[in-house]
């Protein structure tokens, strides 16, 4: 069984109106952050748990960070979600 290295987080995610080759690699890590947010999960735990991001260190990084990307998981499962749909590939 090989593992594979998770792809890494940018500091902050796209707003392109279209799904991003990035966008793609980071499904799981939205939709992870999708399920902390509905759990009420403090952004500080998730950051560094999900984004690999310690906000004690770097807090306004993580939270930019956390802030985009989560920002754009909701896109995503609200109209960017077309883009994977009507994806060839």
């Amino acid at each position: 069984m090989s593992m594979t290295t998770p792809p890494r987080i940018a500091d902050i995610a796209p707003s392109d109106p279209h799904v991003t080759e990035y966008d793609r690699t980071q499904i799981a890590t939205y939709l992870r952050l999708l399920d902390a947010a509905a759990e009420g999960a403090a952004w500080e735990e998730v950051c560094s748990i999900v984004l690999g991001i310690d906000p004690g260190t770097a807090h306004d990084r993580a939270r930019q960070c956390y802030e985009s990307h989560l920002a754009r998981a909701h896109w995503l499962s609200e109209s960017g979600y077309r883009d994977l749909l009507n994806s060839p590939d």
